[in-house]
């Protein structure tokens, strides 16, 4: 059995190769070795130059990619690609060969995932630092050269320290856990996810947050991260160190919860916390013709909005809906335009105002009806849901429409009325998102 050890320098945020060194090794001895710069064709960075020292003049004449590409392919060929936090390596050489529309398929091994495994109670696993433990000599720190040649020097060890060779065995099985998860989170961590609804937060070596997420089913739905290819999720992987998680005992309190961490944290990952959503509002006016309409409009336009949606189509949506309840008029709705008359393909209720068949005042006491049925709600609304375990309750409650939180009560408890809720409350804010999350269950 052969293995490749490498390492490559990028250019960081687009991660093109600057330079690449590999190392084929059979467990005993160097057989081969391939070292080049590489002009990656985009700039470097000041800060790449800065930790690496390549800078654009040592790359100007340098091999592009597909100049070498040839070479890895060969020298790769029938072998095991090995890296310190392999995903990174693996996945910048293969986008490489896929903007040349060339498939790289390894097998794999990760250096730090190994160490963990079998030099366990280290202080840390970075290359820096676990050579620095092992008493592995490391020169030209943050050169791909001097880090596959350290990585050499390491994967010895393993190798050795694995006497039966069983955990480079689990290791190389396409199904094993260990050859999933991201290289610094501790496998300990993982397997305490439960099977469970939830939210979860991904935290880096800081312990700051840097994701969080819902899920019906936890370590199901984390799992799914490690197996996503996208740059984004590449990069939160090898940015995560360990995992928390709170139990929700439902999806829809699961969502609830997710909603209110992200406002509160603003997660680097997560990119619906920076987007600001664009509400829309349903309105009414009378025209001079003292006919009442009901319209929609983005809702910073709206001073009295009856009320607000995430979308255009849901505003339509509710309104085709009070046209058929209320029998209204999809012209005086908004629903057409430009029409003499109405003729909507979907709603054939209405009574002829728009073509002087009804009296104007009939009209609108519909429309008024239709207004009143819409802003009307109950003093108290409790969504029962499911707790986080088989000897409790969850509730969400809202007064007068507003959210106030949720709960979850012992099912030993005596409930009556909703002031008994009030000291398992956990109040929250209300918000647009909140209340297109409970529109449905309402």
């Amino acid at each position: 059995m052969t293995y490749t050890v490498i390492d490559v320098e990028t250019t960081g945020q687009s991660n093109r190769i600057t330079e690449i060194s590999i190392f084929k090794y059979d467990g005993h001895q160097i057989l081969e070795e391939f070292t080049s710069l590489v002009n990656p064709e985009i700039l470097i960075p000041d800060y790449i130059t800065a930790l690496t020292g390549i800078d654009n003049g040592m790359v100007a004449n340098a091999p592009t990619f597909k100049t070498i590409a040839q070479d890895i392919l060969d020298i790769t060929k029938d072998s095991i690609f090995v890296a310190h936090n392999v995903n990174f390596d693996y996945n910048v050489i293969r986008n490489e060969f896929k903007l040349l529309a060339i498939d790289f398929n390894r097998k794999k091994l990760c250096t730090v995932r190994l160490a963990r495994k079998l030099f366990q109670g280290l202080p840390s696993y970075s290359l820096g630092k676990l050579c620095k433990s092992l008493h592995i000599p490391l020169t030209d720190r943050h050169r791909a050269r001097g880090d596959a040649e350290a990585t050499v020097v390491l994967f010895e060890k393993l190798l050795e320290k694995d006497t039966t060779g069983q955990v480079f065995s689990s290791f190389l099985n396409k199904t094993s856990r260990e050859a999933t998860l991201p290289a610094h989170l501790p496998t300990a961590v993982f397997n305490a996810i439960p099977h469970k609804a939830g939210i979860y937060y991904f935290r880096n070596k800081t312990g700051d947050i840097i994701y969080i997420g819902k899920a019906k089913d936890l370590k199901k739905r984390v799992l799914s991260h490690f197996y996503s290819k996208t740059q984004a999720s590449l990069d939160m992987c090898r940015e995560t160190r360990h995992i928390d998680f709170e139990l929700a005992g439902s999806e829809l309190i699961a969502f609830l919860m997710e909603d209110a961490a992200i406002k509160e944290h603003f997660p680097k990952y997560n990119k619906q916390a920076k987007r600001k959503p664009k509400s829309y509002a349903i309105f009414s006016y009378q025209d001079r013709n003292g006919i009442l309409h009901l319209a929609f409009n983005p809702l910073k336009s709206c001073s009295n909005p009856i009320k607000v949606f995430h979308s255009i189509r849901e505003c339509r949506m509710f309104l085709e809906a009070l046209c058929k309840t209320h029998q209204l008029c999809p012209k005086y709705c908004h629903l057409q335009e430009g029409v003499t008359h109405c003729c909507h393909y979907a709603i054939k209720t209405c009574k002829g105002v728009c073509a002087g068949n009804e009296m104007v005042t009939h009209y609108n006491k519909r429309v008024t009806l239709a207004i009143e049925t819409t802003t009307k709600v109950s003093p108290y609304n409790i969504i029962k849901k499911p707790g986080r375990t088989a000897n409790e309750e969850a509730f969400i409650l809202l007064k007068n429409g507003t959210y106030l939180g949720y709960g979850f009560v012992d099912k030993t408890e005596q409930i009556q009325s909703t002031d008994d809720l009030e000291p398992f409350l956990i109040t929250q804010k209300d918000n647009l998102d909140i209340q297109k999350i409970l529109r449905t269950q309402l």
